[in-house]
């Protein structure tokens, strides 16, 4: 068998063909396997002829990864498709490193789903939803966009749409595309709204034409979204500060935020929606705004959005270091942007709101100590005066942002 050097473990994609779709290298790679790991579904695909050891993975299967050592014996672990598109290869590389680890992709359900559907690759976005939340499908879900959700069963498809049509897609065309290149492939089609079945075979892609019913007012990933797409008792970073908020705080993929004195948490959720890779801690001392942070996270797709239940200060101790930082409020607080700053790594940035003289007094004191810009920033609204309009002006934002 062919390995690089070092190679312990190697990872064979097998699909729904089973072992007639295997490779030569693949089938080689299997054949002289001492001990062969995989679902018991995998295992079944093998030929009773191949004589290695069988071991199936529990149920859950973290643990067994996690205990995972290189045995003496060649391994061969199966996986379904390709291992390294959200698979086994992935946390085996993670864990053992790449270098004690070789892979044979087989064609992905990506692939065969994009050739079934004639949809370029590069056009089509992939949401996994594998052991996580559906709703990372939302901030996706813009008309026009083409989807593929890769779920953990067959009530993925039912899921999908549910949750399309509760949120104003249901005019969607939705995909079910089940065993992909095997001998019982097969597809259902229809609209969200009217997605009638509520499981299919567990082996299966869902596929998203996203249209939105008429009304739907899609919610973009830039920030600045609606106040009303809030759930909020006011402490909200209203949507223009909001978005020049954002901008100084320049989100970028795989970044992490700190939104200290989060309010309804409006900060971290868009910074969040920039990127999926993007994450964010909000620190909210209220437990009843803290709780509207987690209901509008998830309501706006970024339920990974970590709430942390306590007062600045003393709730930042231990969370993992920013890449930047926005404080709403607070900035008197004694010691808070004194940790705030030294908890930055060079190139992170501190963005700081302030209403109030004295908040104001405490940024241009650390403007003049570690520079920054000062920006103050008035937003009036246009509203009825008699039979006329006449401008309301909301109070000033001053802004100090500053990059380490």
């Amino acid at each position: 068998m062919s390995r690089p050097p070092g190679a312990r473990v190697t990872v064979v994609g097998i699909g729904a063909d089973g072992w007639d779709g295997l490779s030569p290298a693949a089938r080689r790679a299997v054949e002289a396997a001492a001990v062969l790991r995989g679902s018991d579904r995998q295992l079944r695909l093998v030929p009773a002829s191949v004589g290695a050891e069988r071991l199936p993975w529990p149920s859950p299967m973290a643990p067994a990864l996690d205990g995972f050592a290189v045995p003496d014996r060649d391994t061969v672990v199966l996986a379904s498709g390709d291992p390294m598109l959200s698979g086994i290869g992935t946390s085996l590389v993670r864990r053992l490193g790449g270098d004690a680890v070789h892979v044979l992709p087989h064609p992905s359900s990506v692939t065969l789903a994009c050739a079934r559907l004639g949809w370029a690759v590069e056009d089509t976005t992939v949401v996994t939803v594998v052991g996580r939340p559906l709703e990372l499908v939302l901030p996706h879900a813009t008309p026009g966009r083409r989807l593929l959700v890769l779920g953990s069963d067959g009530g993925t498809p039912a899921a999908v749409a549910a949750l399309l049509t509760a949120r104003g897609y249901g005019d969607s065309r939705v995909t079910a595309l089940a065993q992909l290149g095997g001998p019982g492939e097969h597809a259902t089609s229809g609209t969200a709204r009217g997605w009638s079945d509520a499981a299919t075979d567990p082996l299966v892609v869902t596929a998203v034409e996203v249209r939105a019913d008429p009304g739907t007012v899609p919610l973009p990933t830039v920030p600045g979204l609606p106040d009303d797409a809030y759930d909020s008792d006011g402490q909200l970073t209203k949507r223009d500060v909001r978005a020049v908020t954002l901008a100084r705080l320049a989100p970028l993929p795989g970044q992490l935020l700190w939104d200290v004195g989060a309010g309804a948490g409006s900060i971290g959720i868009e910074w969040m929606r920039v990127h999926p890779s993007c994450r964010a801690v909000a620190v909210e001392p209220v437990p009843e705004r803290a709780d509207r942070v987690t209901g509008n996270a998830l309501r706006l797709g970024v339920p990974g959005l970590r709430v942390v239940l306590g007062r600045a200060p003393e709730a930042l101790a231990g969370l993992p270091r920013p890449d930047a930082v926005f404080v709403g409020g607070g900035a008197t607080t004694p010691l808070l942007l004194d940790l705030c700053w030294e908890a930055l790594a060079p190139g992170g940035r501190l963005v700081v709101s302030a209403v109030t003289v004295q908040s104001e007094a405490v940024l241009a004191e650390w403007h003049g100590r570690v520079g920054g810009s000062l920006t103050r920033l008035s937003v009036a609204q246009a509203e009825p005066v008699g039979r006329f309009s006449g401008w309301k002006p909301a109070m000033p934002v001053t802004i100090w942002s500053v990059t380490r």
